[in-house]
């Protein structure tokens, strides 16, 4: 089957303009242009679009999508399965979402109270998880499954007070080492308040603080390159200044 720009627009539910751009860009060849000077795709182009659409949904801007699928080894099997995992996580999600709602306006509707924790669980759920699938590996690996099992626990029953003080607490921490990193001294006093600060938020989710952990923590930060670009995006080098100050917080030595 051949469908014209018109045509192929319409069913995958994208405009024309969004069809030529895609040509313009190289990421979505028609198969050919006829006698008339009409773009015309096939099944390939087709299969294609499907593929472009998928990324788009899964939030993937169209730079990636085209290092991806104009690969010598891009695998279309492979893709579609991956795609198929992710959706069934989004639902997942969604499906926590919808449920925390459904609740909240049967409890209003009936007059039911609803806990605190209820109110929130689908928000917090999300976070563990989210946490889990970025850095679970690597954690448990250097901290062991109770510790991570018990901090994931921590944090599901926190009531909405304590997870509102520890996202408060995070931003200050960040905002306090971005002001203290311009001292360019880590042993100065603002930039070990900022140690003290972390020091306050990482408790909340372990049963005990150890100064051990804690450099720990501040040393992977600067060794995971994901920490590393978090901490660094607004301002580099942030990571290694929070390493440093941290460490001699904890009185241990780089």
């Amino acid at each position: 089957m051949e469908y014209t720009v018109q045509r192929l627009a319409q069913m995958a539910g994208v405009s024309t303009r969004t069809l030529r751009y895609y040509d313009e860009i190289g990421i979505l060849k028609p198969a050919r242009v006829n006698s008339s000077g009409y773009r015309i795709y096939g099944e390939k182009e087709v299969d294609r679009l499907q593929q472009i659409r998928f990324y788009r949904e899964l939030g993937v801007n169209l730079e990636k999508i085209k290092q991806i699928i104009t690969a010598p080894n891009f695998d279309e099997l492979k893709a579609l399965g991956q795609h198929q995992e992710k959706l069934l996580e989004k639902r997942a999600e969604l499906d926590r979402l919808i449920a925390n709602v459904d609740k909240t306006i049967a409890a209003k509707e009936r007059g039911i109270i609803m806990s605190d924790h209820e109110k929130f669980e689908g928000f917090k759920k999300k976070l563990t998880e989210e946490n889990e699938k970025k850095y679970g590996k690597e954690i448990r690996e250097k901290y062991g499954d109770k510790s991570i099992d018990q901090s994931n626990k921590k944090l599901k029953n926190m009531t909405q007070g304590e997870y509102d003080e520890i996202t408060t607490l995070a931003d200050a921490v960040i905002e306090t080492f971005h002001t203290a990193l311009q001292t360019g001294d880590p042993a100065g006093e603002l930039a070990q308040r900022a140690a003290d600060l972390h020091r306050q938020w990482i408790s909340f989710y372990w049963d005990s603080y150890t100064k051990e952990a804690h450099a720990g923590v501040a040393q992977m930060y600067v060794d995971d390159e994901r920490f590393r670009a978090y901490y660094d995006k607004k301002q580099p080098g942030t990571a290694a200044f929070m390493r440093d100050a941290i460490h001699i917080y904890a009185g241990v030595k780089n």
